[in-house]
């Protein structure tokens, strides 16, 4: 059984791919309390000061600016928030030659005052001495900062309140965190079509940590999992994980099977401070302004659609060929669009037709009968399988074989049965492959499984639960002992192409949160019934 169960995982046909379809595809279609968080453990003055702090935004919604140098360039506040160069502990961190200041109280209020490097002296500054310094860009002896400090104008609120949080900073303790012990939370279904597959990714991760856990943990502190189920609707969700967060004091997630609630997950991750490694979704939500608590694997739907295009800007048969986008409406499609368009534009090619159709009732022959009187040259589709095979159908009988193009997570082993004018003319892309295990990951990964006693069943999900988790351990590891969700955040952001052993390299960085931007492309042989690959890596970064 070992041996098969190797075999399973490593080879590239259907049965691998099926799982994804699965998981992401079928998924959608179901779909005054304990002070726990960070925020909520602040006073509510020193949350709205921290907000400032740390993301440069009004918690009013107020208009905040900061101007830069000489030229008073003006920019957001947000585009030049505190922390980004006085660190989320106050403390500074030295870039580029320039060294911010330590902002800690103690430090800012030292009696005998301050002595810098370049020669710059000053008495210990006060209340009104740091407004100055904020608004005005002087030290409390009036002497002028570098030009590399901005000046904010802020209301006199938000200021109050900034000030107010300067003197607590780096005394809040994110929630999560003990001498012994670090809670990680996650989110997945328990019941119905998906049950087994969240059994399997919960037992994956608590494995990961218990082998983790015997070893010494990190820094003698123990990662303790906690899990709570998804529910029927996004918002039920929600709040299961809000109540989840607040309740067990959740430091950080990953692996939440967010597939079919992304737009009520990630806004609360952001509002709660919290990080999530590794969500379960083919749709990840990567728009400015950028959503900084959260960190994608792979890429999702919109990746490799642009992936596709890559591909056929390159080959000689496509280059000079236009492409017609059919597919079933929804917001998330309409982001896939979008990205088709702006990666045609980028390599100078027309923009592609449209054909949209209501999820679940595509009239094939009618959409055919239309598509072919235009004769787009290819087509790229991004419904289902099921509704790609009815689509090719209609087409054969008009004698019309036009190259097809589909995200490969959406197909399932129905797309074999395609008619035999379309062998060799269907592509798909996918954002990992076998290939992509190493051996050593595999045996690592092995060892966990039968060590555990872990399923058989849903392997390609267990790796993608596994390398998450193994990413968040890596990043707690690099955060140090003196461990926060910012740090966290921040040694997240510095890997870069990091070996998981099951999934390509992956890169995070401050403006980067899909860790392996890319794909590879195969065909169909459809008479072995078999994924033929196309291209090698194809980096869309």
């Amino acid at each position: 059984m070992r041996r098969r169960r190797h075999e399973n995982v490593r080879r590239p046909a259907a049965l691998y791919w099926l799982v994804l379809r699965l998981v992401f595809v079928v998924a959608p279609c179901w779909v005054a309390c304990a002070r726990a968080t960070a925020q909520d453990r602040l006073t509510p003055r020193e949350s709205r000061g921290k907000q400032i702090y740390v993301h440069g935004t009004s918690p009013s919604g107020k208009e905040m600016l900061a101007y830069l140098g000489e030229s008073s360039l003006e920019v957001p506040g947000s585009e030049v928030a505190c922390a980004n160069c006085h660190g989320f502990d106050g403390e500074g961190k030295p870039e580029g030659g320039v060294n911010p200041s330590n902002l800690t109280w103690e430090v800012l209020t030292k009696p005998y005052g301050h002595t810098h490097a370049d020669g710059r002296k000053h008495p210990p500054y006060t209340e009104r001495a740091l407004e100055l310094t904020i608004t005005r860009g002087t030290d409390p002896a009036g002497n002028k900062l570098l030009s590399v400090m901005p000046r904010y104008v802020m209301s006199r609120e938000d200021l109050a309140d900034l000030i107010f949080y300067l003197k607590h900073l780096g005394e809040d303790q994110d929630p999560g965190i003990t001498k012994n012990k670090i809670v990680i939370g996650t989110a997945l279904p328990a019941k119905g079509v998906m049950a087994d597959v969240g059994q399997a990714v919960k037992a994956v991760t608590a494995a990961f940590f218990d082998e983790l856990n015997s070893q010494g943990g990190i820094y003698s502190r123990h990662l303790e999992l906690k899990c709570i189920e998804t529910a029927e609707t996004p918002a039920a969700t929600r709040v299961n994980l809000e109540r989840l967060i607040r309740d067990e004091q959740i430091f950080a997630l990953t692996s939440v099977f967010i597939a079919g609630s992304e737009k009520e997950i990630i806004p609360l991750m952001a509002q709660q401070d919290v990080p999530l490694i590794g969500p379960l979704t083919l749709y990840p939500q990567i728009g400015l302004p950028l959503n900084r608590e959260v960190f994608y694997l792979l890429s999702g739907t919109d990746g490799l659609a642009r992936a596709l295009i890559d591909f056929t800007s390159k080959k000689p048969e496509f280059q000079n060929l236009g492409v017609t986008i059919v597919y079933p409406s929804s917001e998330n499609n309409a982001g896939v669009v979008e990205a088709v368009r702006d990666q045609r534009k980028k390599y100078g090619l027309s923009a592609p037709r449209i054909y949209e159709y209501v999820a679940g009732r595509l009239d094939a022959a009618k959409a055919v009968n239309q598509l072919g009187k235009t004769n787009p040259d290819m087509v790229l589709f991004l419904g289902n399988s099921e509704e790609a095979l009815s689509f090719m159908r209609a087409a054969d009988e008009q004698e019309w074989f036009p190259p097809i193009f589909l995200p490969g997570p959406a197909a399932g082993t129905e797309i074999f049965l395609a008619p035999p004018g379309f062998n060799g003319k269907v592509f798909l892309s996918f954002p990992t492959s076998p290939a992509d295990q190493s051996a050593e990951g595999i045996k690592e990964f092995d060892a966990l499984v039968e060590k555990y006693k872990l399923t058989n069943h849903h392997v390609a999900t267990q790796m993608l639960a596994y390398s998450a988790a193994k990413i968040l351990v890596e990043a707690l590891k690099r955060a140090g002992r003196d461990l926060s969700r910012d740090k966290l955040i921040q040694s997240l952001e510095g890997l870069s192409d990091y070996p998981t052993g099951l999934t390509p390299p992956v890169t995070f960085g401050p403006n980067r949160r899909i860790g392996a931007m890319g794909a590879y492309v195969v065909t169909i042989d459809l008479n072995k019934k078999q994924f033929l690959r196309v291209s090698g890596w194809i980096n869309i970064y």
